[in-house]
């Protein structure tokens, strides 16, 4: 049985694909998530700094890749 996504797994998933730029539809569905809990997800890294908005797209700043090699980095060494 494959184990539940924590907060800092489902940053990291919405960031990495926010890299080049995403649409909203793109997160969902690559993060395998539903819009509502996307949300909530995009305002939180938003209002970290991790996240940009240029409308339409949701971009991954430089804290926010910053984030996501530490994450990776952390998790390779598990």
């Amino acid at each position: 049985m494959e184990s539940k996504r924590n907060n800092l797994e489902i940053n990291a998933d919405i960031l990495r694909v926010a890299q080049g730029g995403a649409l909203k539809t793109h997160i969902v569905y690559q993060c395998n998530l539903n819009f509502r809990i996307v949300k909530t997800y995009l305002k939180r890294l938003i209002g970290s700094g991790l996240l940009v908005h240029d409308a339409p797209r949701y971009y991954a700043t430089e804290k926010g890749i910053r984030y996501l090699t530490r994450f990776d980095r952390l998790v390779q060494d598990m």
